[in-house]
């Protein structure tokens, strides 16, 4: 675990840091002095070059092979897209509802997850969505509703509107016994602990940079287990999802044998020179030093709301990052902690705490302190 001194260090590269509390991570992580340093080096790029592209597809693919060391993949794995949106996408599109044709989802996906397979019923998919019980989808729910019709269990690793984390290792396990492939929604997770996609078995893997991982909106990765690529081909295409990018033969589909096959087209060179810087940091201040760093912070505020007696919507044996309180007016009460310096958000009754490696206990006190003066607005256990 990172002593005082080296947090101090990490949080003096944030600058933002310096006048807020901020707390807002599961919406959009701070912006580091590595980050914007890669915005002006792409600028360079750019400015000094007589061939840019040639710099810019060199960074490119530094990019995709540092996320799959990132998550334990190896980098024709990986598709580079700009948003989580863009990889399940060309996922569904594919996948063939012929045979197998139901898909299982808890009610706590993001609205993504769910209108992209809601919009495969023309195609013959089934939607099943599964119910929460008290914040929660307990194991159970998936092993009476995953059965030898279903192609695709969508999966989402800590729900965004409850801070409900998944049991992923369990839910994979029937899947697989059952025939269904799952696909793991990473956004609310990935960046602030170690992630190793063979480890969970999962056969697709989405994330995207704004948040825990600090980079730029508009870049997302999307995984495919090596085994799974060339059985699958989007009618969502472009040119750079080509096996030859520079070929420009318009009258030839030849999908690339990578992941990129699920790629869409130019892509967005600023938000990879950013993401790519992002990624470096998180590294070297070492995944498990983050983790540990927010399970430390979300252990002390969740003791300080239940002794304020605020009603919670995430377990409270949670790690964390996310930390959702009821409240009667959410949007009233991230005014008023806004008027504070307090950076959070809210969704539907809950106002959302999230933490990340750059917090510190202090910040924890702080938003204590104005929980304790603000209890008109929250929900009492």
């Amino acid at each position: 675990m990172l002593t005082d001194r080296q947090i101090l260090d990490v949080r003096s590269h944030f600058p933002l840091l310096r006048e807020k509390t901020y707390l807002y991570n599961c919406s959009q992580g701070a912006l580091s002095d590595a980050v914007h340093g890669a915005l002006m080096d792409y600028a360079q790029s750019w400015r000094r070059s007589m061939d840019p592209w040639r710099d810019w597809v060199g960074a490119y693919e530094a990019l995709r092979a540092e996320f799959a060391r990132f998550i334990g993949a190896e980098p024709d794995e990986v598709a580079i897209v700009t948003s989580a949106s863009a990889g399940i996408n060309p996922i569904a599109n594919a996948m063939d509802f012929s045979k197998r044709n139901r898909v299982v989802l808890g009610e706590y996906e993001f609205p993504t997850m769910g209108h992209i397979w809601l919009a495969q019923r023309p195609r013959g998919a089934e939607i099943q969505f599964l119910k929460g019980v008290g914040d929660s989808l307990p194991l159970d729910l998936y092993e009476r509703s995953i059965d030898e019709r279903t192609c695709v269990v969508p999966l989402t690793q800590v729900s965004f509107v409850n801070g409900f984390r998944a049991d992923v290792a369990g839910i994979t396990k029937i899947a697989h016994e059952r025939g269904a492939l799952v696909f793991l929604d990473g956004y609310q997770d990935c960046g602030t602990r170690p992630m190793n996609v063979k480890a969970l078995d999962v056969d697709f893997f989405v994330t995207g940079t704004l948040k825990y991982l600090l980079g730029p909106p508009g870049l997302g990765f999307l995984y495919v287990r090596r085994s799974l690529v060339e059985t699958l081909t989007p009618t969502l295409t472009s040119w750079m999802a080509q096996r030859d990018v520079f070929a420009f033969d318009t009258q030839h589909l030849d999908p690339a044998p990578a992941a990129r096959r699920f790629e869409g087209g130019t892509p967005p060179i600023p938000n990879i020179y950013m993401a790519l810087a992002a990624l470096q940091f998180l590294q070297q201040i070492g995944m498990e030093n983050v983790a540990a760093q927010v399970e430390h912070l979300t252990h002390g505020f969740v003791a300080g709301a239940q002794k304020l007696g605020v009603s919670s919507k995430t377990p409270a044996d949670t790690v964390g990052p996310l930390v959702v309180l009821r409240s009667r007016d959410a949007g009233a009460m991230v005014v008023r902690l806004a008027a504070r310096g307090i950076a959070l958000s809210a969704r539907r009754d809950g106002v959302r705490f999230a933490f990340h490696v750059y917090n510190t206990m202090e910040d924890v006190e702080t938003a204590l302190q104005s929980l304790a003066e603000n209890l008109d607005l929250m929900v009492r256990e």
